[in-house]
């Protein structure tokens, strides 16, 4: 079966964005940057994979990207409808209209639209934002790859938007980068 991984950027103190959704504070660079491109290049978006070399290189893990509504809103800002034309791409909206063909909007339950997912053949599923999408499919995340920035913003958007709900997870791995980033890989106990 396939996993859903909740790949994602933080702050030190939990946020994936500022109030207003800035995350240009996250620095894409130096060590970091180059395990990212190495590990993860599927998940530069496709305005980034020429300039940052990752253009012609296949996939590593996944092969399919769930995005909310606001997730989803950055690159539709600057005129981008298919932010990941390498990867099956979901949008999840109860209000966005089908923009591009490449990009599915999934107006119903997110559970059961993942379940259905997750039985089919394919790589991972990576669970790209945001706090609301995360939060409803929390019970489906299978692991979550944090990539922890040494800033601290105070508020914005958190990991999670959801009700209290325990869920436990184990490290299985961490690395520390000269950049003062580090990763932190947890899978569901």
């Amino acid at each position: 079966m396939r996993k859903l991984t909740y790949y994602i950027g933080s702050s030190i103190d939990g946020f994936i964005a500022g109030p207003e959704g800035q995350f240009d504070f996250f620095a894409f660079e130096g060590d970091l940057a180059a395990v990212i491109l190495a590990e993860y290049p599927e998940t530069m978006p496709v305005q980034a994979r020429e300039l940052l070399g990752v253009a012609g290189t296949a996939n590593k893990k996944f092969d399919t990207v769930l995005m909310g509504r606001g997730t989803y809103g950055p690159g539709l800002a600057i005129g981008v409808t298919s932010p990941y034309p390498h990867l099956t791409q979901y949008v999840f909206s109860r209000t966005l209209t089908q923009l591009d063909p490449q990009v599915e909007i999934v107006s119903g339950d997110p559970v059961e639209f993942v379940r259905r997912l997750k039985r089919q053949e394919g790589m991972d599923i990576w669970l790209c934002g945001g706090a609301t999408l995360a939060g409803q499919l929390m019970g489906e995340i299978d692991e979550l790859v944090i990539k922890r920035y040494p800033v601290v913003i105070g508020s914005g958007i958190p990991l999670f938007h959801a009700s209290f709900d325990l869920t436990t997870f184990s490290p299985t791995d961490y690395r520390v980068f000269n950049t003062g980033a580090t990763i932190t890989t947890y899978v569901k106990n």
